[in-house]
This record gives structure tokens, C-alpha cells and sequence, in this order.
């Protein structure tokens, strides 16, 4: 039997599943600065590119809930991805990643990064 073969019960899904969302009232999804209702941006909270988690900083560093976010993703110990501005691997902040491939044998220059510029609708 596969899941194609078994019928979707809502009620059903309702009683074994709960999803818990912080319910204080400053903790408002649709005040999330990488939230657009589409997920057009989590390709750059959960790269692999230096450029792309520089550019994911960018924009929760103006986010007015950059602290709640970080703290829902240190409770819910989140694997990896850019969390509160912060860098998360395993469940814990990390200042930087380590690029794949042999360790880099001279310091590379410091690399400012804006942030994505966003379309006028978007912005409150």
C-alpha cells in the first residue's frame, strides 16, 4: 500500500498532527521580511553560497522579528539554514561555514553584502 492508495481523512490529520506557532502577538508571520507567501526566497536561507547567506543576513538584519525567529529556531533545534540573521548548523549558532574543499591557506577580503532589493508591493 502507498500513500496514493490511502484516502486523505481531514478529520482524521486535524487529531494526530498539531502545529505549534508562537502565539504571542508580536510574532507575526506576515511581518517577516523573507516571508512574500511564496517561498521565492528561502533559496538563499538554505544555500550552500556564501553570497546568498550573506544576503539572507542582509535582510533579517532589518526584520522586526529577527529575535523570535532565532529563538523558535534554537528551541526547535533547526539542522541548518539562516535563522535570526544568525547561521544555524545542528541546532546551534555558527559564526561561519566552512567552504567544502581544502582549507583556504590566505584570508580572502571582507565581503559586503546589501540586501536583495525588493519589489514596492512587498514593502510595508
Amino acid at each position: 500500500m502507498t500513500l496514493l492508495d490511502t484516502q486523505f481523512n481531514e478529520t482524521q490529520m486535524s487529531e494526530n498532527f498539531t502545529f505549534a506557532i508562537d502565539d504571542s502577538p508580536e510574532f507575526v508571520l506576515s511581518a517577516m521580511r523573507c516571508n512574500d507567501g511564496n517561498g521565492t526566497l528561502s533559496y538563499l536561507f538554505f544555500s550552500e553560497e556564501f553570497v546568498d547567506m550573506a544576503r539572507a543576513k542582509a535582510i533579517c538584519a532589518r526584520c522586526t522579528t529577527k529575535a523570535e525567529c532565532l529563538a523558535g529556531a534554537l528551541a526547535r533545534s533547526e539542522p541548518w539554514g539562516v535563522w535570526g540573521g544568525e547561521l544555524i548548523e545542528e541546532g546551534r549558532i555558527r559564526l561561519t561555514k566552512r567552504p567544502r574543499g581544502r582549507p583556504v591557506t590566505k584570508s580572502n577580503a571582507v565581503l559586503t553584502i546589501t540586501e536583495v532589493p525588493l519589489p514596492e508591493h512587498w514593502v510595508a
